[in-house]
This record gives C-alpha cells, sequence and structure tokens, in this order.
C-alpha cells in the first residue's frame, strides 16, 4: 500500500531506506546479461562494473571469488557475462548492487546465433532488400567519415582517398567504435552527417577486431538507423570474414577500409587511361567514317557522269538525234507506203468509175427523176431524158419505142 505522508508527517530517511530495500528484494532473483565494464578483487570478493552493451547505464555487482573463479578461465573486462543475482539494498549507504550467485559467459556460439536470428528478422522486414540500396555518386563532392578516434581505419581511408583523387573532402566523426558508448556515438554521428545536403556520401570504418568487438556494428538500433539514411552509406567493418549486420542494411559493403575508399572514390590515373581510351576509340570511329566517305565521293567523283559532264550530254543528245531521226524515217515510210496505197485504189476507183466508161463512148440515159433507163420499155413516148457524157449531157425527148431493138 502506498505511503500517507505530508509535510506534517513526514518519514524519517532510516524507514524510507528500509522500505526501499523491502520493495527491492520482492523483485527476488534474476537472470541479468551485461558487459563487464570494470573488475577488481579484493580478498574473498570480486567487485564488478556490469554495463549494458547498447546503453549508458551500469550496475554494480558483488560477487564471491568462489562463484567468479567457477568460469575457466574467469570472465575479464569486456567480456559478456550472464549473471544469476539477487537485488540487494544497503540501507545504511543508500546503495543498490547485485548479489551474483552464479556468473556465466557469454559463448561466441551464443551470440552468432542471437545475430542470426535478428539478422532473419530484420531481412524479413526488407531491409536488406537489393531494390532498396542505392549507388553512391561517381564523384562525391564531400565524403562522411565515421570511425574510432585516432584509428588506422581513418588513415586508411583517407590516404587511399588522396592517392586516387587528391581533391576528394572529408568531413570526419570520430566516435566510440566498441564498447558500451560505440552504438549511442555512432548513431548520433550517422545522424549529423545525414542531414548535410553536402555530404554525397557516408562510410562507416572499423578495423578487425573480435566478434564482441565488433558487436556494436550489428545493434538492431544502429542497422534501423542506417537504413532510414537518405545519404548512400558504406559499410567498411573489421576484414574480409567479418560480416556484421550493417554490411547487409549499407548500401555498398566494402570489405576493409582502404577497400572503402576505393568504392567511393575513382582513381584519377585509371580515368584520363579510360579517357584516352575512349578518345581513341571516338577517333578511330571518326576517321573511319571519314575514310568512307572519302571513299564513297572518290568512287562517285569516277563516274562518268561527274567526270565529263559534257560528255554525258552529247551522249543523250546523239541519241535523241538518233531517236528522231528514226522517227523521221518510220514516219516517211508510212506516209509512202500509205501514198502508194492510195494510187493503187484511185487506179482501181478510175477503172471502175462510170466516168472511165463514158470517157469510151458510153453515155447514161436517166428519166426525169434520176433513175437510170436500162430497157426501152421503161420510157414512154414523148418522155423526157437526160443523157450523160463525160464532160457534159443533153436532154431528149424519147419517140416512140420500137420493138426489135
Amino acid at each position: 500500500m502506498p505511503l500517507e505522508t505530508s509535510a506534517e508527517s513526514p518519514v524519517p530517511v532510516r524507514k524510507m531506506l528500509l522500505m526501499v530495500g523491502d520493495w527491492i528484494t520482492k523483485l527476488g532473483r534474476i537472470w541479468v546479461e551485461g558487459q563487464i565494464a570494470e573488475l577488481n578483487r579484493r580478498g574473498g570478493t570480486v567487485f564488478v562494473t556490469l554495463r549494458d552493451p547498447l546503453a549508458a547505464v551500469s550496475v554494480r555487482v558483488i560477487c564471491p571469488r568462489t562463484v567468479f573463479d567457477v568460469t575457466d578461465p574467469p570472465p575479464g573486462p569486456g567480456a559478456r557475462v550472464v549473471v544469476w543475482a539477487k537485488p540487494d539494498f544497503n540501507a545504511t549507504r543508500g546503495s543498490f548492487a547485485l548479489t551474483a550467485l552464479e556468473v556465466r559467459q557469454v559463448g561466441i556460439g551464443e551470440l552468432l546465433a542471437r545475430l542470426e536470428r535478428l539478422r532473419k528478422e530484420l531481412a524479413a522486414e526488407g531491409l536488406f532488400a537489393t531494390e532498396r540500396k542505392r549507388r553512391p555518386p561517381f564523384l562525391p563532392r564531400v565524403i562522411g567519415l565515421i570511425c574510432g578516434r585516432e584509428s588506422a581505419a581513418e588513415r586508411d581511408v583517407r590516404r587511399t582517398a588522396a592517392n586516387r583523387w587528391p581533391a576528394v573532402r572529408f568531413r570526419v566523426e570520430q566516435v566510440a567504435v566498441q564498447g558500451s558508448q560505440a552504438v549511442t556515438e555512432i548513431i548520433e554521428a550517422l545522424g549529423k552527417l545525414d542531414d548535410d545536403s553536402g555530404i554525397d556520401v557516408i562510410i562507416i570504418s572499423r578495423g578487425g577486431g573480435s566478434v564482441e568487438d565488433l558487436l556494436p556494428f550489428s545493434d538492431e538500433a544502429l542497422v534501423r538507423a542506417v537504413a532510414a539514411c537518405r545519404t548512400p552509406v558504406v559499410s567498411a567493418i573489421g576484414h574480409e570474414q567479418d560480416s556484421p549486420l550493417l554490411d547487409f542494411v549499407a548500401d555498398v559493403r566494402a570489405s576493409t577500409p582502404t577497400d572503402a575508399a576505393k568504392r567511393v572514390v575513382p582513381d584519377v590515373a585509371e580515368q584520363l587511361v579510360l579517357i584516352d581510351q575512349l578518345r581513341g576509340r571516338a577517333r578511330r570511329c571518326l576517321a573511319g567514317t571519314i575514310d568512307r566517305e572519302r571513299a564513297w565521293l572518290a568512287a562517285a567523283v569516277s563516274r562518268p557522269a561527274l567526270a565529263n559532264p559534257v560528255r554525258e550530254v552529247e551522249r543523250l543528245e546523239e541519241k535523241i538525234r538518233n531517236l528522231s531521226e528514226r522517227a523521221l524515217r518510220g514516219v516517211c515510210a508510212q506516209l509512202d507506203h500509205a501514198g502508194r496505197d492510195l494510187e493503187h485504189t484511185r487506179a482501181r476507183l478510175l477503172t471502175l468509175s462510170p466516168a472511165g466508161t463514158l470517157r469510151r463512148g458510153y453515155a447514161i440515159v436517166q428519166q426525169a427523176d434520176g433513175s437510170v433507163v436500162r430497157a426501152a420499155a421503161q420510157v414512154t413516148g414523148g418522155e423526157k431524158l437526160t443523157v450523160r457524157f463525160t464532160d457534159d449531157q443533153l436532154t431528149v425527148t424519147a419517140s416512140q419505142p420500137e420493138n426489135g431493138m
């Protein structure tokens, strides 16, 4: 039940501390995991400062030496341990501590199993998907570098980048790269660099180390922070065989800090060689095109129509003249043939014409209606008849026809 207090009826310090001790005692025994930050041996007791690997909090652990030394070899500073402890509050001093009943080191196998489970969970969320990864720019203006303080990784990245492209610029954020403060400092530095619009790519770099040393780079909070970055992130943690979860979420994974510099900064010497090669290819292509066009032009100029244009005109003129003469001869031949046919027809007409018969002494007798008299029986006495000769005609009166004519 909550204690009823007021300014008129306060609780003495001793009573308040005893109540706090009672509350803490009710927690019972509990398993606690953490990293040994400090370790002191005093007689038969070992005093340990157990720090949370992801947050800046710690707790004091008091452990009998016989319990602590059961593990072979006993854990040292930096080791990850699991402690079976009883919470204890010293009312006299007003201090809290854990009394260790059992201490176990967290083995590498267990750590790797935990990391594998976390990797599968994050992969299922799509944080490691290839389609969300971005390609760093070809030549970044400013490179953000997150590394340890005065670390070899920083020297390797900057030296390699300067050798490849001397004009490259860096903005360096030096942080703790192992221990309890590492994750917090790395996330803060990542946020600062990502907020800077002048930075085109961010490199997170650290040298090699044990699995425990590289645990901050497999922290879930850091992985999610990298996934949320707008700026492309390059992971350069440890050596080739090291694979923290940061490698899976980063846009580019480099095997070493030196490799990260090579992936981010182009080699000016290689680029100059490439430019020379491309220039040579362009020159050869252009020269080939010009040679082909020159050959085509020479072939075109060598043709008779262009070599001697007047000769071609004369040839066409001669052809036209020959065609004209041929057409004229054809027309004349047709006219001669038609003329001969006309003469033959005329001769035949003259031969068959009544005028030819009249010229031989014959005459044509016609009645008044124009009909030709072919027999005397057609004519009556006193009828007027027209007698037609070759050149003229005569009108006569018929007498009584005589029989026997």
